[in-house]
């Protein structure tokens, strides 16, 4: 039960960390700007917020399911992973904290709107924003990429979650839009207020989680790569 409640908690954290770094956040703030244009509807801003992020859900679990449905579909990869993922978990724990801190850099993933997916972003609905929500998400950048492929999977194939784990992941990318759609129909001021709060927080939080990250890897590492016993 420890280790499940666990792991609930990390997919949230992965996604809330995921949407306050540099590049998600970007796109983050696009979505609220096109979800904000009818602030004077508060109830059209609080639905598309949360279709946005019921979008952006959707498109996580779906990747998961094809990525960690594939490897568990085979069963001598299935075990394979069940007897390495420990050994496994070590060199890509660290590998993703030194990208947090910005000391080792991934190539970018992305997948761009055309022209013509802009045009009914601006003349759609609820449905744009539900989209919206998936395309945003499938437009990885390396910091995403590396805490979706290099920490949520890794935890999702160890606890065969192609569902739980991902929806959680993604409503922690879009909470801070959900957030913010909130606090749109209070004024600009309070969301100018907590976008000082939030920006401020990621710098910290991110540095703390890549600190934990290296030193959890390094574990990982010694435990089951070299069997060095750290503690009983």
């Amino acid at each position: 039960m420890d280790s499940q409640l666990a792991a609930l908690a990390t997919a949230l954290w992965l996604g809330v960390l995921t949407s306050l770094s540099p590049c998600p956040l970007a796109s983050n703030i696009a979505a609220l700007s096109f979800l904000g244009r009818k602030v004077e509807d508060r109830s059209h801003t609080i639905i598309s917020g949360l279709l946005y992020t019921g979008g952006r859900m959707a498109a996580y679990v779906g990747l998961a399911f094809v990525v960690v449905g594939g490897l568990l579909s085979v069963p001598s990869l299935a075990h394979f992973l069940q007897d390495s993922m420990n050994r496994f978990f070590g060199p890509v724990l660290i590998l993703v904290g030194l990208i947090l801190l910005g000391l080792f850099r991934l190539p970018g993933i992305a997948v761009r709107p055309g022209k013509r997916i802009e045009e009914y972003f601006q003349k759609g609905g609820h449905a744009a924003s539900l989209s919206m929500g998936v395309v945003f998400a499938l437009s990885f950048c390396p910091t995403s990429a590396a805490l979706y492929f290099g920490s949520l999977i890794p935890l999702a194939v160890d606890h065969r979650s192609a569902l739980v784990l991902p929806a959680l992941y993604g409503a922690g990318t879009a909470a801070p839009v959900a957030f913010f759609a909130i606090l749109v129909v209070q004024g600009a001021h309070a969301v100018g207020k907590a976008f000082g709060i939030l920006t401020a927080f990621e710098r910290w939080a991110r540095r703390v989680t890549a600190v934990v990250f290296v030193l959890a890897g390094f574990y990982y590492v010694l435990t089951y790569w070299f069997g060095v016993i750290l503690w009983r």
